[in-house]
């Protein structure tokens, strides 16, 4: 573990990044140096520029694969389930552990089945401390198949729906408590590719979607904002996971599931700034990063600039709300 010394942090805690170098949930092999790309485009070092005490904890090891009481047809769809399972089990436990520390934990992915461990493990402290939890989920997928349903087996395309409870999911984090997630207290934001029953698995559980026709019409602002005012309302902790793919290909072509159409910049960062002025979010996922698929750097640049955002760089100094610490 390594800690930066820097001016003194202006938060109640620490930032603390961990790397996990998860690959076995997508279907192409590369978001594995994803972790190690994040710090190259210097992130830590920005975000201790900024006043922040950041912390690195390095990367997680690569856990041996466990046995899973899933059912068979179950288990026999799910691609790397042993691995998978593992992972989210070693990937739960340190998120939990994180949160009770306090302080601001980053995750640093990795294919986005990681968040199957993130966010349980949140979940699981948020509970324990009698305080609710949402879910921002900027990906150009819902993330919402289960292995029911799933065209791929690919495990990153369920970790909405074991977030939020599905049955069938559930042995993936074995014996460790599951406090699952209020579907309701989930938005899948920039939503613009969905498998056909995914999409009425979605339609049925109560998730909010804003959908890029949606933010076509409406725009960014108007969206978001009323996510943070029920996040307000309710005094909840804000969980972000931001995939690369939310963020249009042209801007960040280092991902294995490009789709045109996503976010711009400008619609990127505003929805960063909000985020910071909001004074909600508690902790962050990075996913999706494939650095064998990017261009120079751009994607990991991109990533490492709107994260500042988040953390309260802006153009133009404004008085800003601090992000508050669970």
């Amino acid at each position: 573990m390594r800690r930066m010394e820097t001016m003194g942090s202006r938060r109640g805690g620490p930032v603390s990044l961990l790397g996990i170098p998860l690959e076995l949930g997508a279907a192409e092999a590369g978001s594995i140096m994803g972790p190690a790309a994040l710090r190259t485009a210097g992130l830590p070092a920005l975000l201790g520029a900024m006043g922040h005490d950041v912390v690195d904890r390095g990367d997680l090891p690569h856990p041996a694969p466990v046995d899973v009481a899933m059912a068979a047809d179950d288990a026999n769809v799910c691609r790397n389930l042993g691995q998978i399972a593992a992972w989210t089990r070693m990937i739960h436990d340190h998120a939990h552990g994180m949160a009770r520390e306090g302080g601001f934990p980053i995750f640093l992915g990795g294919d986005h089945s990681l968040s199957m461990g993130t966010v349980s493990g949140i979940a699981r402290h948020c509970h324990e401390i009698g305080r609710d939890l949402f879910v921002l989920w900027l990906d150009a997928h819902a993330d919402f198949n289960t292995p029911a349903t799933t065209p791929s087996g690919n495990m990153h395309g369920m970790s909405v729906a074991f977030a939020c409870g599905d049955p069938s999911l559930r042995p993936l984090l074995g014996d460790r408590p599951f406090i699952p997630v209020k579907a309701d207290n989930v938005h899948l934001f920039g939503l613009r590719s969905i498998d056909t029953w995914e999409r009425e698995a979605v339609r049925g559980c109560g998730i909010q979607v804003s959908d890029m026709r949606d933010i076509d019409d409406h725009g960014v602002s108007t969206l978001l904002q009323r996510f943070i005012d029920q996040v307000a309302a309710a005094g909840a902790h804000l969980h972000v996971s931001l995939d690369v793919d939310f963020l249009d290909p042209s801007l960040a072509p280092g991902v294995g599931t490009t789709v045109p159409g996503g976010a711009t910049y400008r619609e990127a960062h505003l929805i960063m700034e909000m985020l910071q002025e909001s004074g909600l979010v508690g902790s962050l996922d990075i996913v999706e990063l494939n650095p064998f698929l990017d261009e120079r750097g751009k994607s990991a640049r991109l990533l490492t600039e709107l994260t500042a955002s988040l953390f309260g760089r802006t153009i133009i100094d404004r008085p800003a709300r601090q992000i508050r610490v669970a």
